[in-house]
């Protein structure tokens, strides 16, 4: 965005201090993000979607609509997340659309930490996480409208969300290492175990450590904390076991024993049950799908592309063949 853009933005937004800089940050893999500085110290993060006709996935439209929902809820839950400055939704709006929001405290969680500072930041956000999992939802899905209105149950509303993802698979052409209709075939299986999910709730859905960030106060005994959850445009209100899979992007939540201490102090529950394995299985390989398929209209490189052939790719095979797997 044009540094008269951005001006223009903070004007409407109210706030009266002038513009030192805005700088792109990377990162993001849809939206456009930017860091904007002024000149009384605050510190704010822009973001704008692309153009209506950049191709993405279907539950991408309106992303915007969905991360000042998940910020706002969040926020209400006690845990830490930047606060909506001003938003608009509106791409024949003078400003088209943005989101504004304030900058957390605290860098990417990286992996300059000892092993016990690792274990307390996992426990701290199983605290976090908690608090958003006892946050309810007014329906079930995707609050954008991306893919139609929030649905009265979760089968519904998932059943909707992983058909969209398969549809642009189709369309994109994705190298999947299955067939489409094998992978709608084999989750169709499990779709009965979604009736175990009667509330709708607070579900980010993309809590990797590239969208936590983490803070480390000043002196050397300053113990590390976390400073925000951020990228909550992925958010929907469903299951949520449905967290649990980014938070072990690649692996086996049950191994977390910090986190799930964490969680389970700040009032989480979680029974690692057959039904809950096969939801978590089928959130796996929606999710495992999401990254296949998306990088077919981001066109994200050769070496991307190996990656995911070499490490998600296989992932979701073993997700489906959970699904697979007959009841002990």
């Amino acid at each position: 965005m044009s540094e008269g853009r951005v001006r223009r933005v903070l004007e409407a937004a109210g706030v009266s201090a002038g513009l030192v800089s805005c700088r792109g940050l990377s990162g993001g893999t849809y939206n456009a993000v930017e860091e904007v500085l002024l000149d009384d110290g605050g510190r704010y993060v822009l973001k704008t979607p692309p153009p209506e006709a950049v191709p993405g996935l279907r539950h991408e439209r309106d992303l915007l609509v969905s991360e000042a929902e998940f910020y706002r809820a969040a926020a209400a839950a006690g845990v830490p997340v930047p606060r909506v400055v001003a938003a608009s939704f509106d791409a024949s709006g003078p400003l088209g659309r943005y989101l504004l929001m304030t900058a957390c405290p605290g860098d990417m969680w990286g992996s300059a930490f000892t092993a016990d500072e690792q274990g307390a930041l996992r426990a701290e956000l199983g605290r976090h996480v908690a608090l958003l999992h006892r946050v309810p939802g007014p329906g079930f899905g995707y609050p954008s409208g991306a893919l139609g209105p929030l649905a009265a149950d979760w089968g519904s509303a998932f059943r909707g969300m992983y058909a969209a993802v398969l549809d642009d698979a189709r369309r994109y052409g994705a190298r999947l290492p299955r067939s489409v209709d094998d992978v709608a075939r084999t989750a169709a299986r499990a779709y009965g175990a979604l009736d175990e999910v009667a509330v709708p709730r607070l579900v980010h859905f993309d809590l990797w450590r590239g969208n936590i960030l983490v803070e480390r106060p000043a002196g050397p005994d300053g113990a590390p904390g976390i400073g925000g959850l951020i990228d909550g445009e992925r958010m929907f209100w469903g299951d949520p076991v449905a967290d649990f899979v980014s938070l072990a992007v690649l692996g086996d939540i049950e191994q977390d024993r910090d986190f799930l201490a964490g969680y389970q102090q700040a009032g989480g529950r979680v029974e690692f049950d057959r039904p809950a394995r096969l939801r978590l299985a089928l959130y796996r390989s929606y999710l495992y799908l999401i990254m296949l398929v998306e990088t077919v209209p981001r066109d994200m490189g050769a070496e991307h592309d190996a990656w995911l052939r070499d490490r998600v790719a296989p992932e979701l095979v073993a997700a489906l063949d959970e699904l697979d797997r007959p009841a002990r």
